[in-house]
């Protein structure tokens, strides 16, 4: 489910509950003047949440042709005292990650996560080397 589709069920169940609640104060207390003027906007409240919930579209998940076809800004970065980069991986096949050198703006993309060491191609700057290798 996407992140509306459950915004969607969450405003219809917020609206059958504000419809109860105030039914529920109604039945309970009496129809003393207090009871109805607490009651009456709770419930109102809910008729206008189930209506607005039911008209609420459906929208799609995932757009593959849009992560497929995303390119990161190609763009300098701050010299922090090092080589600055910032690395943007996919989290939906196909997985491709791209790493923006910050130093003069390449924007370069491989298949995969992330790679342990990288060296701009353009500047020759080596970005990064994990440890581990």
């Amino acid at each position: 489910m996407s992140g509306s589709d459950h915004g969607k069920i969450n405003t219809v169940i917020s609206a059958w509950l504000c419809i109860a609640i105030g039914s529920a104060v109604v039945l309970y207390s009496g129809s003393s003047p207090f009871s109805l003027a607490l009651a009456a906007p709770i419930s109102i409240a809910g008729v206008v949440l189930l209506v607005f919930g039911i008209g609420m579209k459906n929208e799609e998940s995932v757009d593959y042709k849009i992560i497929k076809n995303w390119e990161p800004e190609s763009d300098l970065l701050p010299d922090a005292g090092g080589p600055m980069y910032r690395i943007d991986t996919t989290l939906v096949e196909p997985i491709r990650t791209s790493v923006l050198c910050g130093r003069c703006g390449n924007v370069h993309w491989s298949e995969g996560g992330r790679p342990h060491s990288f060296v701009c191609p353009i500047c020759e700057i080596e970005l990064w080397r994990d440890e581990e290798e």
